[in-house]
């Protein structure tokens, strides 16, 4: 009995370091193949609903920042390293309370983090495995789950995450996500409308209402079916790259 406890538990940390390690090597094809290896060296700007954005890089720190007006004022957001908020009206800094740091912080990660999809799979609080394969409309995905470490994986830490990767172009066609915040969802979202800018790929993406409840694997069937209720589409316009 203790050999064979010792056969699973060799067997187990094998297969887990084979997933990790696949993982790996399908979500950093895909950077290659989204052009997002560059991101550490431009800022990227672009408009969504109303809303101008920018991001960019160094080797220690990232910088997010939202603007828009509102009632005449100028709305200046920025969020570093995803930890420090600071808001600016018409150019002066007001203090907030924490609780609307942390709303404004996560609204200004969330349009950000799926920017940068997949790129920022290579984050130190990711998690990632590989599930195998999946066929979507007669295509081929490879197919990994990604969760979060609770150290440094934000207050959504306990979210889960799948992403379809086309195994012929190493692009992310589909993704799905469900979220436990404000009572719970469950979403799934197709990538259209690919534009490219300095080597770049941007996608748009149609957004999918799923019940609640329905594991991520099971949603590509319903999909396919005509099942699944378009929610919403993320678009971003007026997408700008510029090197730093």
């Amino acid at each position: 009995m203790q050999k064979l406890l010792v056969v699973f538990i060799s067997f187990s940390l094998v297969a887990c370091k084979y997933s990790a390690e696949q993982a790996q090597k399908v979500v950093d094809q895909a950077v290659k193949a989204h052009g997002q290896y560059k991101l550490d060296q431009v800022k990227i700007s672009f408009d969504f609903r109303d809303k101008s954005y920018s991001a960019w890089r160094s080797s220690d720190q990232y910088t997010y920042t939202r603007s828009y007006i509102d009632s005449l004022e100028l709305i200046e957001d920025i969020l570093i390293n995803s930890s420090k908020f600071t808001r600016m009206i018409n150019g002066d800094t007001i203090n907030l309370p924490d609780s609307m740091v942390v709303k404004y912080s996560n609204s200004v990660n969330s349009v950000l983090y799926f920017v940068q999809l997949p790129y920022l799979l290579n984050d130190p609080a990711v998690i990632k495995s590989y599930e195998g394969t999946q066929t979507i409309e007669n295509t081929i995905y490879d197919v990994i789950k990604v969760q979060f470490k609770s150290e440094d994986g934000g207050k959504d830490f306990e979210d889960e995450y799948r992403y379809w990767f086309n195994q012929r172009t190493h692009m992310m066609d589909y993704m799905a996500y469900n979220y436990l915040t404000d009572g719970g969802g469950v979403r799934f979202r197709e990538a259209y409308n690919r534009s490219e800018r300095m080597g770049m790929v941007f996608q748009d993406y149609i957004n999918y209402e799923v019940p609640l409840g329905t594991p991520l694997g099971k949603i590509p069937t319903m999909f396919e079916q005509g099942k699944l209720r378009e929610l919403s589409r993320i678009i971003n316009e007026n997408i700008k790259v510029t090197k730093r």
